[in-house]
Formats: structure tokens, sequence, C-alpha cells
């Protein structure tokens, strides 16, 4: 994706990260921790448990003051340093995927600053909704500092560093690794467009700081910039349980519903111990079921559970959807769209506690 004339253009530079000292902090795998809206209550308390100063307090905190006092505190012991020069960063992901293939996945990691959508420089594939991104507001105005980063799509290739990393990582079975990359952005990223693949909230609540703030400093984000030309980059699917579903239209089907899905046939209904085909009823199969749904609806990644949980009462019917492509994605946000909410699950998610942004 290419902006086409003399428009806005993405700006993407080096930045001063503030990271934790391990001889102060402890080990970083002590201290990093998924991103804040994929944890339940139980794995917040558990990573909060791992270290008193493991990233979750900082991102998923019971009191936002408490946040911002524990990073004032934290940078006053040493616990997180500040580097001297600033500087790009490149993370690669080793991972194992739901379906069983290990691949790696690779991207630059870097400060960007937040447009409005309508300048066509970053653009966003997703709705969001206005009780997490008051919530992130309070704590961006308590830090003054970007403790998270958002993940963004380049169409293109960018080379990976040589070398040993700075920092090497697991989490959630996931191996990160981490080079500090000197100079400048890659001419090209000047002339992207991005796309949010994960941290649309996030965004936005970036762009309503800053409209408060009024500050240079505040127009800035941290990113992960991750290049779509690589066999690394998967989007996998995010099936629904609901209450129940319509099922006009629908046809029924002789095949279990994990070999349809398998064959690459949907979307596939699963009630009753039944299994139903729908036509699609749009690009997308998370388009296509959305009007279907009846009553509430959760999500889940692994069809196994989706249709487990019918057989055992716990939902009405499993909705099982084939996840999009990249193209696919991106040619809804070029049109302006969005996509249902939980439309891609891009794995894996992103570490929390590598690099910190500070405002």
């Amino acid at each position: 994706m290419r902006l086409l004339g003399s428009g806005p253009v993405a700006s993407v530079k080096p930045f001063r990260a503030v990271r934790y000292d391990e001889s102060k902090a402890g080990p970083l795998a002590s201290l990093v921790a998924p991103p804040y809206d994929v944890l339940s209550p139980e794995q917040r308390a558990e990573y909060l448990a791992r270290s008193p100063r493991n990233v979750v307090h900082l991102t998923l905190p019971e009191d936002e003051q408490e946040a911002a006092r524990l990073w004032r505190d934290w940078q006053a012991e040493g616990v997180l340093a500040r580097d001297s020069e600033p500087a790009l960063w490149w993370l690669e992901q080793e991972y194992v995927g739901p379906d069983g293939v290990a691949r790696k996945r690779d991207g630059l990691v870097a400060a960007l600053r937040a447009e409005p959508y309508s300048a066509r420089v970053v653009l966003p594939h997703e709705r969001t909704h206005a009780g997490p991104k008051e919530g992130r507001l309070r704590l961006l105005r308590a830090l003054r500092a970007l403790v998270e980063p958002i993940f963004l799509l380049y169409d293109g290739s960018l080379d990976p560093p040589g070398g040993e990393p700075l920092l090497d990582v697991e989490l959630t079975g996931v191996r990160n690794r981490l080079w500090r990359v000197e100079g400048e952005a890659p001419a090209e990223l000047a002339e992207a467009q991005l796309l949010i693949a994960d941290g649309h909230h996030r965004y936005e609540t970036t762009l309503a700081f800053h409209e408060e703030d009024g500050t240079e400093e505040s127009a800035w984000l941290l990113a992960v910039i991750v290049p779509t030309h690589q066999e690394g980059l998967t989007i996998f699917a995010t099936h629904r349980l609901a209450d129940g579903v319509e099922l006009d239209g629908a046809e029924p089907a002789e095949e279990p519903p994990l070999e349809l899905l398998g064959r690459g046939t949907g979307p596939v209904v699963y009630r009753d111990g039944r299994t139903y085909l729908l036509p699609p009823r749009a690009d997308l199969d998370a388009a296509t079921v959305e009007p279907l749904v009846r009553g509430s609806v959760r999500y889940t990644p692994s069809a196994e559970e989706a249709i487990a949980a019918v057989d055992r009462g716990d939902a009405g019917a499993a909705l099982l959807v084939r996840p999009p492509m990249v193209e696919q994605v991106r040619a809804v946000a070029e049109r302006g769209e969005t996509m249902p909410q939980k439309s891609t699950y891009f794995y894996p998610k992103l570490p929390s506690g590598l690099l910190f942004l500070p405002l």
C-alpha cells in the first residue's frame, strides 16, 4: 500500500527507549506479559504474582495513579533505565501457531506519529468501543508514557539486522528476540500506508490524548511495523459462541464441522449436534455470521473448544469461520469500512515489557 500524491506521509523515527535493568528488576521472563486486553482476571493475577515489577502492574493496574507512582519509582531506583541515544529495534518472534506449524515473524520497532484516520496514513479495520478507550486514556494521562506497542502492517519488506540479539525471552511458548538498530528509519516507510493489525483502542487513545495535551511529544506512540512480505505473518480465525443463531438459508451438512472447516468450507454452524453450511453473504465470514447471532456472544480461537462448548450445553450454537487473508483485511480498510469485532486473530501477540516510550 502506498500513498499517492502529496498528502501526509508516515513519520517513523528512532526513540530513546526505557527498558528494564535485569540486574535490579530481576529476570526478564518474570517481567514481561501479554497485552492487557487478552488477560483474564486469573491470568492478570498470575503475572502480578510473578514479580512486584511485572509489566502488568503498569499495563493493567487497579489504579492509574498507583501505576504512575510505580513508573516514577522504578526509574528513580534504576529498575527502569532510559537509553542515552535513540535507536530503532528489530523484533523476531518464533512460534508454533494454533495449526501446529512452526513459523517466524519479524517487525521493526519505532516511534510512529499518530495521524487521524482521515489522513489515510494509518488505516483501521475494526470498530472500537468507548469503555476500553476511556480506561487507556486515564492510564496515559497518569503515566505520560506508552507501555505497550501497537501492531501495524506494512505492505512490503524490510531487511533484518545481523549479529546477536540484545534481549531473548520466552513468553507463552513464543521466543522473542530483540536487536538494537542504529540509524534512521528506512526511507520507504515514509511513503507507506500502514494498517492497524492490533491496537485500535490504543491508537485512538493516543489521538485523543494528543488533542487534549497539545504537545508534540504526545503525538507519538510505540509501534511494531510488520512487513507483509514474509511467510511468518498469519491470521487465524476467531469463532463465535452464541446463545442462539438464525439459520435462515442455511443448508444441513452431513460431514462433521471440523472436516468442513479443514477443507476451507464455511461458514459452518454447529447446533444441537447438527451441522449447517451458511451461504456467504459478505467477503468475510465474520461479516456473514455477525447478523445471525442471537443473544450474547463470546469468542474462541479453537474450533474444537467451540464445538465442545455446545455439546456441554455452555452455548446454544457455534459459528465457525474461516480466517481472512491479509489482502482481504487491507481491502476493507482501503474502502474505509470496518470489520466486525474479533474478525482477525493475528498470532502471536506482541509482548509487553520489552520497551517503553516516555512522552
